[in-house]
């Protein structure tokens, strides 16, 4: 029995086959050895003093564990697995209260490693239950910081340095190991309860039975030093998932934030908040501890990062998820046309919904248009396991996909599809506003630098900040992002400065510069190498190789100028795939432009390669001004300047495969073409760009 005002202590003391010492319990081995006596507060006697071998999994002993503990593995063959040890630990410990006269008892260990980072973690992965006296402990350095503030700090607290400040005359090599520890805790305490001290053991550490769930509010104050990342989680991994993997550390209330990524799915990170800094920094000796088979990756991150995640502004939501400790289903794939009775219907009697309608979160547009997502609260994990049993059930003539999922998703859900621009409400044509035409550079001069290994979530700004003072000397339009065939970053980019001298400066200088965790490769080439790598071609040591869709004579000819059909054009502009500065111009002083290319770049766009470049930014970024429908007619007279197509010439494709490509969608678009003579009223055509136009039209997806 334990009690919040004991009348015994239980002095414990372990060891692991690994790490001793501050590193105990980080390199995630298993417990060899136990040591534990009874002491009674009140008439300072103690009990038997017990040392029992732990059997382990792996009786692969650590160098520093065979010298500090002295054991081997052939003694510990021959001892009890832990659950056995634990349950002879708490009859021992009973038999001991019971001649001492005493029955209740709280634990009191060297430091907070044994109980949090040793034992929860590994009776968490061997599945079974701790007793309830591992869940309280007192942490001898606080209580002997406490007892002797002029003693050193908690963190540099040693059992030998205690004994010290106290002038405690045990010598460490006449015991056994565990045993001359547990002696020494007993007689540092016995100091304590003396009377120049008479400390008192009230405020015991507490651990968590279990995760609690809870909403969190964008205006809430999250400190930085309680937060971290964990990377390189299971897809189908939950808030109570995560809260095992840190079992032993006490989470905040809706402190686990799964991040999605633009599809809403799960990308294998999230962002977990802890009640203080005390337990981030145990968290983060975490890293890359296992979760099933896969390691895990624990980063320190940020309030502001977890708030724009977890945080949420919906008066909704916040009512939805008023309801505490339930279990939150994620349903996908409803039919538009689903309303509550629906879904009630379609999980029955058998997993009965919180609260009946107002368990339900339909997931919804701006403009009230339904998802096809909703959210249900369970008042326990059996109705939730029941829900998920229904995972691919038909609802009407659609099947539906059933998840866990918490509080921290259900607000970023909201707010990712709160914050969606849709096309059918996008305001009127808007006329872009750039400098004098654009081409992309060509010659042998090296003026240009590339940068590989990039972050996959690097961005333009990123990129800027990670070249310094070098920006200045970008020319403009001179960014380019390398993209893969799914539109997504390669983790290259061409950079072209003003000058040669200017692209070696930089390249001798941000040559394996770190950004983020990653560092960056910076060579200086030439604009003709940096377009054989645009248009789908490598550069490597061995030199040169050609495009894919292009045969290597046709490198010859980059120079004769050809024109991007209108709509690709239009769109093809820095704000169409990058987040910019909006900046306040005049339409009017902005001359009309047209995008050009090379012929054979062209070409190449219509073909099917596996990178091309994403639309060149300047470092100073430029905007969109809306005009109103007379300007817009105005400017298509006066020139032939490419605008936005009218509503109708834009296709909007949902549900395609993850791994959908530029050419299963044009095949499934096969036959749709346009006749040249469809953009003789729009643009002026060279021969060759008309040759090029009767490809099929490259659809635009968004």
């Amino acid at each position: 029995m334990t009690a919040s005002h004991s009348d015994s202590l239980v002095v414990l003391f372990g060891a692991t086959a690994g790490a001793y010492g501050a590193k105990l319990g980080s390199d995630e081995r298993e417990l060899i050895l136990l040591v534990w006596q009874v002491v009674d507060l009140h008439s300072k006697k103690v009990g038997t003093l017990h040392k029992s071998l732990v059997k382990a999994d792996n009786l692969d002993l650590s160098d520093q564990c065979r010298e500090v503990s002295g054991l081997t593995p052939e003694g510990l063959g021959k001892a009890e697995p832990l659950d056995r040890v634990l349950q002879q630990f708490s009859h021992l410990v009973s038999s001991d209260l019971k001649v001492l006269g005493r029955s209740s008892y709280t634990l009191c260990s060297d430091g907070q490693l044994l109980i949090r980072q040793v034992l929860h973690p590994e009776t968490s992965k061997k599945n079974f239950l701790l007793s309830d006296c591992f869940y309280s402990f007192y942490d001898l350095r606080k209580e002997f910081h406490t007892c002797y503030p002029s003693s050193a700090a908690v963190k540099d607290q040693t059992i030998k340095s205690m004994a010290e400040y106290l002038g405690l005359g045990t010598d460490e090599a006449e015991e056994d190991f565990g045993v001359w520890q547990v002696k020494t805790m007993v007689a540092i305490i016995f100091s304590m309860l003396s009377e120049g001290c008479n400390h008192v053991f009230t405020e015991p550490e507490t651990v968590k039975y279990k995760y609690e769930t809870g909403p969190c509010s964008k205006s809430e104050t999250v400190d930085s030093e309680t937060v971290i990342r964990a990377r390189g989680l299971p897809w189908q991994s939950s808030d109570q998932d995560i809260a095992r993997f840190f079992k032993g550390l006490n989470i905040a209330k809706g402190g686990v934030a799964l991040c999605l990524n633009s599809q809403g799915r799960r990308n294998g990170e999230a962002l977990v908040r802890f009640v203080n800094s005390e337990q981030r920094d145990l968290a983060l000796e975490r890293h890359k501890h296992h979760m099933g088979s896969r390691y895990i990756e624990v980063y320190k991150a940020t309030g502001e990062e977890f708030l724009k995640i977890a945080g949420g502004t919906s008066n909704e939501v916040a009512q939805f998820l008023s309801k505490e400790n339930q279990v939150i289903i994620r349903m996908r794939g409803l039919p538009f046309t689903a309303t509550q009775e629906d879904v009630l219907g379609f999980l029955g009697p058998e997993c009965p919904v919180t609260g009946g309608k107002e368990g339900l979160l339909f997931v919804k547009y701006p403009d009230g248009r339904p998802t096809g997502d909703a959210f249900v609260l369970f008042a326990c994990e059996e109705y939730a396991q029941n829900a998920l049993k229904k995972h691919k059930e038909i609802l009407g003539k659609r099947y539906i996909e059933l998840f866990r999922s918490t509080a921290a998703e259900v607000q970023q859900v909201l707010n990712r599809y709160m914050s969606t621009p849709l096309i059918p409400t996008l305001p009127t044509p808007i006329i872009p506003v750039i400098p004098p035409p654009y081409t992309i550079a060509t010659g042998s001069i090296r003026d240009c630098v590339r940068l590989r290994g990039l972050p996959y979530t690097a961005g333009i700004d990123d990129i800027l900040e990670f070249m310094g003072d070098a920006t200045g000397d970008i020319k403009p339009h001179g960014v380019h992002m390398v993209l893969n065939q799914q539109g997504r970053p390669s983790g290259d980019a061409f950079i072209q400065m003003k000058s040669a001298d200017k692209a070696f400066m930089v390249a001798q200088k941000c040559h394996k510069k770190m950004m983020k965790d990653r560092y960056v490769e910076v060579f200086q080439c030439s604009g003709e190498e940096m377009n054989f790598v645009l248009m789908g071609g490598t550069l490597n040591r061995s030199g040169l190789s050609p495009p894919p869709c292009l045969s290597p004579p046709a490198y010859a000819a980059f120079q004769t100028a050809a024109v991007i059909p209108a709509e690709a054009a239009a769109l093809y502009q820095p704000q169409a795939l990058l987040p910019t500065t909006r900046t306040p111009q005049a339409s009017a002083a902005a001359p009309p432009t047209v995008t050009y290319y090379p012929a054979q770049a062209a070409q190449l766009y219509m073909n099917y390669t596996a990178y091309y470049p994403s639309p060149p930014v300047s470092p100073t970024t430029v905007g969109y001004l809306a005009a109103p429908p007379g300007a817009v007619a105005a400017a298509a007279t006066a020139t032939h300047t490419p605008i936005l197509p009218q509503p109708g010439a834009l296709v909007r494709m949902q549900g395609l495969p993850y791994n959908t490509g530029m050419k299963e969608i044009l095949s499934f678009f096969q036959g749709y073409q346009y006749a040249p003579d469809d953009y003789n009223g729009l643009i002026q055509l060279s021969d060759q760009a008309r040759s090029v136009l009767q490809a099929p039209k490259e659809w635009v997806c968004l």
